[in-house]
């Protein structure tokens, strides 16, 4: 029960990343509509900030993962 507890807290980092996340692409897509022309630069960058974010979710799957299994 307790081990179960735990990974259920460390799920709870996935929220955050996902608000995160979504806060980038929101951000990228509205300074793709106010400068069009910078479109290619703002799409690279929203994607190696959203792979950055993800991993936090990512972690935070993992350590759920050893704490149901190994723990």
């Amino acid at each position: 029960m307790g081990n179960a507890l735990a990974a259920a807290i460390a799920i709870l980092a996935v929220m955050p990343s996902a608000l995160g996340e979504a806060f980038v692409c929101i951000k990228t897509v509205d300074g793709m509509s106010r400068n069009p022309e910078m479109y290619s630069k703002l799409r690279t960058n929203m994607i190696l900030a959203c792979a950055l974010v993800e991993t936090t979710a990512i972690y935070a799957l993992l350590v759920a993962i050893l704490i149901i299994f190994v723990a």
